[in-house]
């Protein structure tokens, strides 16, 4: 069973920076498709980013510079570095473990194990 922890979120003025980290325990994120997943009041959950077991890096159709996803195996965290942030940024982000087929790395459904989420808030 694999423990997710977030941190990192916070209340930040649009324009600003955020970075949140995912500390993985139970399992060595090296054998997982790693993804960061948020979900905003009253919407559906929505895909932001993904490393894959093997090194890739997976971004949604429209890929926006502002997020770049990362890891550290050796502290077996994951890292989500979120720049010029927008009100619309404003959700609860998750992250999430998945090892299947990687054509459903991008789903926000297509996971195993969530970790709890962490508030990022982005007043304007």
């Amino acid at each position: 069973q694999m423990q997710l922890v977030e941190s990192g979120g916070g209340l930040v003025q649009a324009g600003g920076s955020l970075r949140l980290s995912c500390v993985a325990s139970g399992g060595s994120i090296e054998n997982y498709h790693m993804k960061w997943i948020r979900q905003a009041p009253g919407k559906e959950r929505e895909f932001v980013a993904a490393h894959s077991a093997s090194g890739g890096y997976y971004y949604p159709g429209i890929k926006e510079d502002r997020f770049v996803i990362s890891r550290d195996i050796a502290e077996n965290t994951v890292y989500l570095q979120m720049n010029s942030l927008k009100p619309e940024d404003t959700a609860v982000y998750y992250c999430a473990a998945y090892a299947g087929p990687i054509r459903s790395i991008r789903d926000p459904e297509s996971v195993a194990y969530w970790g709890q989420g962490t508030q990022v808030t982005v007043s304007s």
